[in-house]
């Protein structure tokens, strides 16, 4: 359709719900053509930013106002969503420096398992967490790992670099990696399992695994074997300093407030822009956060992000807790969901295109990205489930006892475990139990008579149910990961399926 002198009704108006375009009253001159409606902008458009008023095509000064406002919110949210992995990572970073890890020769141990009184996404109670920040700012890490350990290196900004242990290079046997800092072009000397990062600064992450109950073998291992030390003092390494992190109350979680965007800013100001996507640091940019000039947003910037935060937070935590990925559940009508979507390290829904959706998932909920945790690998590694609602779709309520039914046939190798996690922290969820999990190789669970498993979630104990019992707090929501150490091809090809959470009366 193209343009003519009619004026649209008032009928067409609420119909189109955008504006009027004003009456065509312009001069025929020789080479005036019909122009296409499509490509106008009418003199007034409704929408949820308010009224936009345009003297034909230029927007007036409240219209400006209106729409900048909005594009600094925008890109604040955006930012909010896509920057995330970066601040989870700061967050960790700054976590180990208040337990003294704030230099390559350090490295935290979970000597005694972690609980509930540190606050990780979705951490576990069952394997020996190690953790080390690494820096290549003075140049090339030469990484000396022990053996059978499960492990990776990831990026400030929480990208996957390589893995290290059983599944890495040195097949669990340990071995000498070298890590090389962004843009390094010199000698690489052989003998290393050679990773390069974007980023100076790096996540190690290993897990060691208990054997027969205890943690001692491999705890002695770490503290005999992990050694970091730069290339160039690896004729006289300097000694390293373990530290116990077991039982200790400190913080690894991204802030979901206007200080989010300040640990954003530590990592755009301490890596070279390359370690991320230019399209991310250009919304980042947008709102004031840029490599090389200080973050400080007058009063309107600050009140926009502050709200944009707030709207992100809600965003992230909506995608994580009410998902609409379909793809994301294990099942039809279960609760159950994966957080690597489509079995994609990289949240690919194809090559060259991302299911940002899944991504925000997976950072807001969990951390550690390495293709081993998405891959099949029957009888190897590890496999995740998580929930967060009841058989009728209704929250988990702590408040609230229920029932799990595993049937028979559980298909785990090595093990399988149950930890519970606080709605808010999406950490461990704080009881009176020590540790807020179970599993098969708690040595008093008690097993039916056809290999299956009944397992009761509740403020309280039901009675004869006490060794299957996990604890939960009235008020508060939580929800599970269930961890299938070794899983078999009965998890894959999803002949077993777990039951969903039934409200007990």
């Amino acid at each position: 359709m193209y343009r003519t002198n009619m004026l649209c009704t008032t009928t067409a108006l609420l119909l189109a719900g955008l504006g009027c375009a004003a009456a065509d009253t312009s001069p025929q001159m020789k080479m005036t053509t019909p122009i296409p409606d499509s490509i106008t902008t009418p003199e007034s458009v409704a929408t949820r930013l308010g009224t936009l008023k345009f003297f034909d095509g230029f927007p007036d000064d409240a219209t400006s106002d209106l729409v900048y406002d909005n594009l600094d919110f925008m890109r604040g949210v955006e930012s909010f969503l896509n920057a995330m992995p970066g601040a989870s990572m700061e967050a960790f970073r700054a976590g180990l420096a208040s337990q003294g890890v704030d230099n390559n020769q350090s490295i935290l141990i979970f000597e005694d398992l972690m609980d509930s009184h540190s606050l990780f996404l979705t951490g576990n109670t069952e394997s020996i967490y190690n953790l080390a920040w690494l820096d290549t700012k003075a140049g090339p890490l030469v990484i000396e790992t022990p053996p059978n350990i499960l492990g990776f290196i990831d990026t400030h900004w929480f990208e996957y670099v390589g893995d290290v242990g059983n599944a890495g290079p040195d097949k669990g046997k340990g071995g000498k990696y070298l890590l090389l800092p962004p843009g390094y072009d010199g000698e690489v000397p052989d003998g290393y399992f050679v990773l390069r990062s974007p980023s100076y600064g790096n996540l190690l992450f290993f897990r060691g695994f208990l054997e027969n109950g205890s943690t001692e073998t491999a705890v002695g291992n770490t503290r005999e074997l992990y050694k970091v030390y730069l290339l160039s003092e690896a004729d006289n390494p300097p000694p390293m300093t373990f530290i116990n992190g077991s039982s200790k109350e400190f913080n690894t979680v991204h802030a979901n407030d206007f200080r989010f965007y300040e640990e954003v800013n530590a990592i755009v100001q301490y890596e070279p822009n390359e370690a991320y996507h230019p399209e991310v640091l250009g919304q980042l940019a947008a709102i004031g956060i840029e490599k090389g000039k200080p973050f400080a947003p007058d009063e309107r910037m600050k009140k926009i992000l502050t709200e944009a935060a707030a709207v992100g937070n809600a965003t992230a935590r909506t995608i994580t807790f009410k998902t609409r990925i379909e793809e994301a559940y294990f099942y039809p009508d279960s609760a159950w969901f994966t957080g690597f979507v489509g079995g994609s390290y990289q949240f690919l829904l194809q090559p060259g295109v991302r299911n940002l959706d899944a991504r925000v998932l997976f950072h807001y909920y969990a951390t550690g990205i390495t293709p081993a945790m998405a891959i099949k690998r029957v009888g190897v590694g590890s496999q995740y489930a998580a929930a967060t609602t009841d058989a009728e779709g209704k929250p988990l309520d702590g408040s609230k006892t229920y029932k799990l039914h595993l049937p028979p046939n559980i298909p785990a190798k090595d093990f399988w475990s149950f930890v519970v996690y606080d709605n808010q922290t999406r950490s461990m969820l704080q009881t009176d139990q020590q540790f807020p999990s179970i599993g098969s190789d708690k040595t008093d669970i008690v097993t039916n008579a056809d290999s299956s498993v009944d397992i009761w979630f509740g403020p309280t104990a039901p009675e004869g149910h006490e060794a299957n019992w996990v604890q939960t707090v009235p008020g508060k929501g939580w929800n599970v990961v269930m961890r299938l150490y070794g899983p078999l091809e009965s998890w894959f090809d999803k002949t077993w399926q777990p039951g969903e959470f039934e409200l007990v009366n």
